[in-house]
């Protein structure tokens, strides 16, 4: 029985191909077998693949970690960016940080009011392979005329704006590396200044099983800032664990209490009204970290 490292996150075992996410602090690894590498580049600032594996179809890889897959992206671009925006009563602009994939530009453009996305990815490497090999998840065809990608730094981006977005999603990776700035109060309070007098920010924040001082510390610091602040759960099988969570942050609104009715839902396959309401509903252990003690 052969197992040997083949490039970061991916090895053999018996001869097959894997790829593999570990949670080393925890004993705990996904792995996913892989038939064949579509798609390998160094770019200027990470390893940006494209890979066909076997049970959950394409799947985009920086750096060895898979980022999202055909299989199971909707569930996740649609709980990002559908809940937000249908808590805003007329959300007209939206800026998206990082989202290379193009998964939740592709989802945000659904609603008729929105007339511009401000899709911020550093990384233009990753908006063409998504383009080129996963039109599963970032749409076939050309994107839709309402989105202006923008490859540059997103804190810088958003730290040049003031009163300007309605909707902010903030589809960054793990916090590790550049992408750490994206999940602290400096960027979060320039976030704030970018929004509209009411407007909302939701962000990913992590897995509440194997990362739930991120989501604490998330959730902490957003409520120093907004007057409303919310943690919703999706289940999300290619992540670690299985449980994601993220945070809505409003001036204004309180998903509790309006949204569902601006569902747009007809063309969904996860979030509907149901799901919508009943993803605010939190487990205990979820509930326990955001009490002071």
């Amino acid at each position: 029985m052969e197992n040997q490292s083949t490039g970061q996150g991916m090895f053999t075992w018996d001869g097959e191909s894997w790829l593999s996410d570990p949670e080393d602090a925890f004993g705990f690894r996904a792995s996913w077998k892989v038939k064949k590498v579509l798609y390998r580049e160094l770019s200027s600032f990470q390893e940006v693949s494209v890979v066909e594996t076997v049970g959950f179809g394409r799947a985009l890889v920086l750096d060895g970690i898979v980022q999202t897959t055909e299989k199971d992206a909707f569930i996740y671009n649609e709980m990002i960016t559908h809940v937000p925006l249908a808590v805003h009563p007329e959300p007209e602009r939206v800026c998206i940080i990082g989202g290379g994939d193009c998964g939740a530009a592709r989802e945000a453009v659904k609603y008729p009011t929105v007339q511009s996305v401000d899709m911020v990815e550093i990384d233009p490497k990753v908006v063409e392979a998504s383009l080129q090999y996963l039109p599963e998840i970032a749409g076939h065809g050309e994107p839709d005329s309402r989105i202006r990608f923008h490859y540059e730094d997103g804190t810088a981006f958003i730290r040049n704006r003031q009163g300007t977005d309605d909707v902010i999603v903030v589809d960054s990776s793990d916090p590790v590396g550049p992408a750490a700035a994206l999940f602290e109060k400096p960027f979060y309070q320039d976030v704030y200044r970018a929004l509209a007098s009411d407007g909302i920010m939701v962000c990913q924040s992590e897995s509440p099983v194997f990362h739930p001082h991120v989501l604490k510390r998330v959730h902490r610091t957003l409520k120093e800032l907004f007057p409303v602040v919310r943690t919703y759960l999706a289940a999300i099988p290619t992540y670690p664990g299985g449980v994601w969570s993220f945070t809505l942050a409003s001036k204004t609104y309180d998903p509790l209490e309006q949204g569902p009715e601006r569902l747009q839902a007809g063309a969904n396959r996860y979030i509907d009204r149901d799901v919508y309401q009943g993803c605010f509903r939190l487990p205990v252990y979820v509930k326990e970290l955001f009490t002071d003690r």
